[in-house]
């Protein structure tokens, strides 16, 4: 029966994914809004918010909150930016990527220029000539000649480029790297900022500290001396038997000297007994006197005295040489002793942040004008109005009056939901940012302590049985709810875990970068034969999910492991989950079979060339 359903079934669910690019990331639910990110005219009178499932963007007054006009885009629109005198909006689109000119006035769109794949973010050059456009699964910028409507060139980024700035001289942009790119089984994992010269395209990288990884949005200050950008500070090398005082997950905001091209320091937003989960959007006031935070877990914002923060750190700075036992005295009371301290100082914000309890839920980007700010709320289809002076909020835009949550929808809000936390340090999404993996190794409780393992994909968990890398779990339903008792340390109603099992069986692959107009390329053709020859088919079943869902010993067993046989993972998305191994040892395809030598048990992998291993890697990039 497998040999005829199994090979059916897999071709039908591989055009539904082709054919209506349904997946975790850009699929819509057209029931929603989708609140998801803002943009502000120069006058502030008007404020344009994407709508992420409607497929729209709203025009909304600022000054009382009405919805003017709806403006239709073509595909899922991720980012906005105003261009041209504020009568044109720039807006990225995606997965099929693609910036669309769109007049304000009439509503049409005036042109069209392909970019890469998935942008997530646009910002345009202060001579308003160029944009460039953060391309997060072709892993590159896009430089665009708005002037000449096409693309001048791709450069090149590090991990998942998601949120793009440049600097008020326009000399330079930042660009955040959603991930990092290191071997998990190492001392050191970070994501990286890149900047990029925009006269020269000369680029370098700016590494946050250990753990920093799900950078979300990267924000340059007016006065173009700070970038500032929101990120989860893992605690991965703490094995995961308690949550009080950020022991698995803190959240935080980096903080970079924009001229210098260089970290200052990384900042907990968290309390010592509350978490601030998931910090997204992040914007500074042009005065340069507060830092806005929005915090997608919690639903809240942090409003931060910039000035107090940077003199804090100065004076920390500048006592590294000399500080007692106590630590450093500032007017706020004894704090970090040394910048070191700084990332792992809950209390460093006391009495220089307040945190906003917000109307709605998931809180995404930060648009400031007026003195207030605006943040959309992805999961209530509203958005919170903050008056920044009294620090409260003042409104609550409703932009669908029908709305009602769907079980799929509802599992998708609960798995973001730091609130669903002990606490509220982490929520689902923490560990398995878009159901995917954060790249880190995770020392778990449910297999014994001391034997750390890479965090792995939810996608098709549901359908590919046992679960957990160790095939501790018996199914993705079993998995989902010791999630919640071991790992977030709560008791949910059972109705919840029954919408989150929805919500992750909604999930369906995005079809990889590596495809040419859907198909395999010449090189992943020729790696396809050699997949074949190699015998990977014997375990990563063509005929479901390419796994025979089996434990394996493909002798990888490491000095911590307690077994030597592991989950055979599904290829579906491997080009988005690097690194690889149970203990992602491998940042790359071609360092797995090179250097690991993976599959040899069953085929001769050690006697390919390294040309033939890179048509290997094309064709498994390609499922």
């Amino acid at each position: 029966m497998k040999s005829i359903f199994y090979p059916i079934l897999l071709a039908c669910l591989m055009l539904c994914s082709f054919v209506h690019a349904e997946n975790a990331d850009y699929s819509r639910d057209e029931a929603y809004k989708g609140p998801h990110s803002t943009t502000v005219s120069a006058d502030q009178k008007l404020l344009y918010l994407v709508q992420f499932d409607a497929a729209k963007i709203a025009q909304i007054d600022t000054n009382d909150g009405k919805v003017l006009k709806e403006l239709t885009i073509p595909e899922t629109p991720t980012w906005a930016v105003l261009w041209q005198n504020d009568a044109k909006l720039l807006v990225t689109t995606a997965p099929q990527g693609k910036v669309h000119c769109v007049d304000i006035a009439s509503g049409n769109i005036d042109w069209t220029i392909p970019v890469g794949y998935c942008p997530e973010s646009i910002v345009v050059h202060p001579n308003g000539k160029i944009a460039y456009v953060a391309n997060r699964f072709s892993t590159d910028v896009s430089v665009i000649d708005l002037e000449a409507k096409k693309e001048l060139k791709r450069v090149p980024m590090l991990h998942e480029p998601i949120s793009v700035d440049v600097t008020p001289d326009g000399k330079t942009i930042f660009v955040s790297n959603y991930l990092p790119i290191d071997p998990a089984d190492g001392y050191d994992v970070a994501a990286e900022v890149t900047w990029m010269d925009t006269e020269t395209f000369e680029t370098g990288q700016i590494r946050l500290l250990n753990g920093c990884v799900s950078l979300h949005e990267l924000s340059i200050s007016d006065d173009g001396k700070y970038a500032f950008v929101t990120n989860n500070l893992a605690r991965y090398q703490m094995p995961t038997t308690q949550l009080e005082r950020g022991w698995m997950n803190t959240n935080a905001v980096a903080i970079i000297d924009v001229p210098g091209r260089k970290l200052i320091n990384v900042v907990l937003l968290d309390d010592i007994d509350l978490g601030a989960s998931n910090p997204w959007g992040v914007k500074m006031t042009p005065d340069g006197k507060s830092l806005i935070v929005a915090h997608a877990g919690t639903h809240e914002i942090s409003v931060i005295d910039a000035p107090a923060m940077f003199e804090k750190l100065t004076k920390i700075a500048a006592a590294d040489q000399e500080t007692d036992a106590q630590g450093q005295k500032s007017n706020y009371g004894y704090s970090s002793a040394s910048s070191a301290d700084v990332p792992n100082d809950l209390a460093f914000l006391v009495g220089m942040r307040t945190r906003i309890k917000l109307t709605g839920n998931g809180p995404r980007t930060v648009a400031l004008a007026n003195g207030k700010a605006f943040i959309p709320m992805y999961f209530s289809d509203t958005v919170s109005v903050v008056d920044l002076a009294t620090k409260k909020e003042v409104q609550s835009i409703t932009l669908n009056p029908e709305f009602k949550l769907s079980d799929a929808r509802l599992g998708y809000r609960v798995f973001n939901d730091g609130e669903a936390c002990f606490q509220q340090w982490q929520s689902c999404a923490s560990c398995h940012p878009y159901t995917r993996p954060d790249g880190l190794n995770w020392d778990l409780m449910n297999d014994g302590l001391g034997n750390p393992k890479n965090a792995k994909s939810l996608l098709l968990s549901h359908e590919t049985p046992p679960t957990m890398i160790s095939g501790i779990r018996a199914d993705a339903e079993a998995c989902v709810r010791s999630g919640f008792k071991h790992i977030l340390f709560s008791v949910r109603p059972e109705s919840e875990m029954l919408c989150i099992d929805e919500y992750l069986k909604t999930m369906k692959p995005l079809p990889s970068p590596a495809l040419v107009n859907g198909e395999l390329s010449e090189q992943a053709v020729r790696g396809k034969e050699i997949f074949y020859r190699v015998n990977c088919q014997q375990c990563h079943d063509p005929e479901w999910y390419y796994t025979d869902m089996q434990m394996h010993d493909v002798n990888t067993e490491n000095p911590f492991d307690r077994r030597r046989d592991f989950d055979c993972p599904t290829l579906c998305e491997v080009w988005r989950t690097a690194p690889y191994l149970h203990d992602g040892r491998y940042p790359t395809l071609f360092q797995l079979f090179k250097d690991g030598l993976h599959g040899v048990q069953k085929g001769a992998v050690d006697k390919l060339t390294d040309d033939e291993i890179r048509d290997l890697c094309e064709y498994v990039r390609s499922l």
